[in-house]
């Protein structure tokens, strides 16, 4: 089941269950106050499942505004979890390269603030690209959702921006590489009753076109990631609570060419096979 956010022509947030042919069921009618009401539920299948069932309004996706399935959801992420994200961070700097050859083969992963929710956009508004950055990439990842009890309860799908010349530069502008308005995208919904041995079969698939014309495309298997879920999750919550819950991403293992950059205007669209596509244009901020 996928479960997703959207905004009516009255500007309420409500949840919707994704029904077959891209059908949404608005549960927000059935109780669901919140994507943390119903994601913190001990029984969140069982009661999917009564919910499916409901006479509750249905909408088609093309009448509502979709929002990022998150509300007030800490974005974190992982680092250097795919072999080419090692090499290529390597590739980009020098001065840090030791620390990131060293950061893949720790114990210890990479965890690393990403957003606030009010910086996260949804499926169809746009991403940023810093304005005194030179050299910007989309990171294409499968992102975890995670309820306040530090439990897997869905998947989706995140767009990690960043501008590699910063962080290329010196490691420690990490923060001013990843963290800004727009800076991470979030949709279009968060798939539920998956585990993560199902979730390793998927393929992550990206293309960016610019003037219509397609100028990237990659494709990589969430099967590469070298640490398992659990393993990141256990590392995320060490002294840490997550009171509304929190999203991980788990890294990409695609990444443009040295020559590439994000330019206004482009549009970037990231599937994941057992999710659906994240598609935002981007603008500059």
């Amino acid at each position: 089941m996928k479960l997703c956010s959207f905004k009516l022509a009255s500007g309420k947030r409500r949840v919707g269950l994704v029904l077959s042919g891209n059908v949404l069921l608005d549960v927000t009618a059935g109780g669901v106050i919140s994507m943390r009401h119903i994601l913190d539920q001990d029984n969140l299948h069982e009661r999917l499942a009564i919910l499916k069932e409901g006479d509750f309004p249905r909408y088609a996706w093309d009448e509502v505004q979709l929002l990022s399935p998150i509300e007030r959801h800490e974005i974190w992420a992982v680092g250097v979890t795919y072999l080419r994200s090692k090499a290529a961070r390597m590739e980009e700097s020098d001065f840090s390269a030791t620390a990131y050859d060293k950061v893949y083969d720790a114990v210890r992963p990479e965890l690393f603030f990403k957003a606030m929710p009010e910086k996260v956009v949804g499926s169809g508004s746009q991403v940023g690209i810093r304005r005194d950055a030179k050299w910007s990439v989309p990171e294409p990842e499968l992102a975890l959702v995670l309820n306040s009890h530090g439990k897997i309860v869905g998947y989706t799908i995140g767009n990690d921006m960043s501008s590699r010349d910063l962080e290329g530069e010196n490691l420690l502008y990490l923060p001013q590489a990843k963290i800004y308005d727009r800076s991470c995208a979030i949709g279009p919904c968060i798939r539920v009753g998956v585990d993560e041995s199902e979730a390793r079969t998927w393929k992550i698939q990206i293309e960016i076109e610019r003037d219509g014309k397609k100028v990237f495309n990659g494709e990589t298997s969430v099967d590469q990631i070298k640490r398992s879920f659990t393993e990141l999750v256990e590392y995320l919550f060490r002294s840490q609570t997550f009171p509304h819950g929190v999203v991980l991403l788990t890294g990409t293992g695609i990444v443009p060419p040295d020559d590439f950059t994000l330019q206004s205007e482009d549009c970037v669209r990231i599937a994941i096979s057992g999710i659906g596509v994240l598609e935002n244009s981007v603008m500059v901020v």
